[in-house]
């Protein structure tokens, strides 16, 4: 899909506020309302914009730990990973979950309220299917976090 300058704009808003109205979106972008309506609209039909959510304080809610796991497997079949997958998506703290390719095969970023309340994630973690080695590293400080994505011309 090709975005044009006025997409990037409307989308560049949404990323950092999606409650603000239309007509101030509008204005914003120099159309009027029923158009940028449309856009948006176009955006979310064609699968650019994919939802729309709130992002809590996560330390307002008590979840003042992250923590990255790195997993190293011995088992690689589609079924192994089936269900690894579903056996990790019963987690909540688990906020992102990849595959990855070199030394480590899953990356996970987990958030938990301290230490103790990780350690209760990390064995209910191990039990979800056999793994062959698995490191935390703590954060120690957030530097960077942000939903928003690049939007480049």
């Amino acid at each position: 899909m090709v975005l044009d300058a006025v997409d990037r704009r409307i989308l560049a808003l949404l990323q950092e506020d999606a409650t603000v109205p239309i007509a101030e979106i509008a204005e914003r972008v120099g159309l009027s309302q029923t158009p940028c309506w449309k856009r948006i609209k176009r955006l979310e039909r064609e699968g650019v914009i994919a939802r729309r959510v709130t992002v809590l304080n996560r330390e307002r809610l008590g979840l003042g730990v992250t923590v990255i796991v790195a997993i190293k497997t011995a088992h690689h079949t589609a079924e192994w990973l089936e269900t690894f997958a579903e056996g990790v998506a019963q987690f909540p703290e688990v906020v992102e979950f990849y595959r990855m390719s070199g030394e480590i095969d899953y990356l996970l970023k987990v958030v938990a309220r301290d230490i103790a309340d990780f350690d209760r994630i990390y064995r209910k973690l191990t039990k979800v299917a056999p793994l062959h080695d698995v490191s935390s590293s703590f954060a120690m400080q957030e530097i960077k976090s942000t939903t928003a994505l690049p939007l480049f011309d």
